[in-house]
């Protein structure tokens, strides 16, 4: 059987550039620009010092830099252990079609579409003992709840403003994955007598791994880099309570202008994101292939 060879359109291509170029300004001219910055030592506009890796040395012998990336891996874990679950269990209570689902599906993702220097001020008023619901009530059942005075307040209060923020995306994730199971999957549960936890077990949870995934990365990236909430909230106080790392960047960029440190900085949070990413992936598809596996057997 004769084969013939098509000639191939190239032209396609050209409705790439335009990604490319965008991607370009974005992310890797800019990129490049720190990676400038970050083996110099910038003493005026007209007068640069090379001085190699001495700015990475530097930040990482910061024991500020050591307690805010505590700080923030302790947020970011308890992030994922908190809004996975609950989004998981939103999404298992949400009705599966109809006009409820229509309407819980807008009444979930209202949170997702206010501003985050808006969710910061929200709670700024929330937690007021004066005239914040939450701040006055908890005074009138006899905590001492001060988010502005107490660390530990602070801390669960941002965390607390997190799952309210983010939780949705996840619900909304997990819906998805939901929806596409096919009925014959259920019907096959139902004529073999499975329980509901079985059915959740090995039906609806591997077929979410995929969503699942998706919103394991996003929320930890998204947690990772936190900065305008907590910084409308507390200011990243009480002392440094709530300064996590994207605040000890602005601090050493804006603040003290050191610019040589902070590019160093930036391209260390960068491979630490990066590197966070790499673990959890490659452990959800670990998981994934070992349920798989488990299955055949």
């Amino acid at each position: 059987m004769s084969t013939i060879n098509k000639p191939v359109n190239q032209k396609a291509w050209w409705l790439v550039l335009p990604v490319i170029l965008c991607v370009a300004f974005s992310a890797v001219l800019p990129l490049m620009t720190v990676v400038n910055y970050s083996v110099q030592d910038i003493i005026s506009p007209q007068r640069r010092v090379f001085v190699g890796t001495e700015w990475f040395a530097m930040v990482m012998r910061d024991s500020e830099l050591h307690l805010a990336l505590w700080r923030q891996i302790q947020f970011s874990l308890a992030v994922l252990l908190v809004e996975i679950p609950l989004g998981i269990a939103l999404a298992l209570s949400m009705p599966a079609q109809g006009w409820r689902a229509s309407v819980v599906l807008v009444v979930v993702a209202l949170s997702l579409l206010i501003p985050w220097n808006v969710v910061g001020t929200i709670w700024q008023i929330f937690g007021r003992t004066d005239i914040g619901l939450l701040g006055h009530t908890l005074e009138r059942l006899g905590f001492a709840y001060s988010y502005t005075g107490d660390p530990s307040h602070a801390w669960w209060t941002v965390l607390v403003m997190d799952v309210w923020h983010w939780t949705p995306l996840v619900a909304l994730l997990a819906y998805a994955g939901l929806r596409s199971i096919p009925d014959a999957y259920y019907q096959a549960a139902r004529i073999d007598g499975a329980s509901p936890w079985a059915v959740f077990r090995y039906i609806q949870l591997p077929k979410m791994r995929g969503v699942l995934m998706i919103a394991v990365l996003l929320r930890f990236m998204d947690s990772f880099m936190i900065y305008t909430e907590p910084f409308v909230l507390t200011g990243g106080g009480p002392g440094n309570a709530t300064t996590f790392l994207s605040q000890y960047l602005t601090t050493k960029a804006v603040g003290q202008f050191d610019l040589g440190p902070a590019a160093a900085f930036s391209l260390i949070y960068f491979f630490i994101i990066l590197l966070f990413c790499f673990v959890l992936y490659n452990w959800m598809q670990s998981l994934g292939t070992s349920d798989k596996e488990q299955g055949h057997a």
